[in-house]
């Protein structure tokens, strides 16, 4: 069974999230509109992807409540998590090809760049997706933290 998209009219099969001939979404994106505390959602949910308030927001009352915070927090507790075990593992293979002279510095630096500079596009990613109230979920993070937010 297929729909057809109500843009461009290009059929494509009743689970496709996104229109592959113009690219609209198919499904609704839900939006934060509220407010909890003194904090509209969006901005609560913004500043959990800072490690501290993300805490803070799991331990205080009103947001600990709000799923849509909690979400967030979560997902910035996982993705922290994450990026301190990537660093780690490429801190040890950076010990072991640095050695390799003129080649091993060179390799090193550019992949820390390179890493440093993809952890910090995600972040930046999860802080707008955050502002626009939206619920954007990463693959392994953002599936521990629906559970979690769930729990609540």
């Amino acid at each position: 069974m297929s729909i057809a998209c109500p843009k461009c009219t290009f059929a494509m099969p009743d689970d496709a999230a996104y229109c592959p001939g113009c690219g609209r979404s198919m499904r609704p994106v839900e939006r934060a509109t509220g407010t909890v505390g003194a904090l509209p959602e969006n901005i609560a949910g913004a500043l959990a992807y800072f490690l501290i308030p993300a805490i803070v927001f799991l331990l205080v009352e009103p947001y600990s409540r709000n799923r849509f915070v909690r979400f967030h927090s979560f997902q910035c507790i996982a993705v922290y998590a994450a990026a301190a075990i990537v660093g780690a593992v490429l801190r040890i293979l950076a010990f072991t090809v640095f050695f390799i002279p003129l080649l091993g510095p060179l390799v090193v630096g550019l992949v820390s760049m390179i890493v440093g500079l993809g952890w910090f596009v995600l972040w930046v990613v999860l802080v707008v997706k955050a502002l626009q109230g939206e619920m954007f979920k990463l693959p392994v993070a953002g599936d521990f933290a629906e559970r979690q937010a769930g729990a609540a």
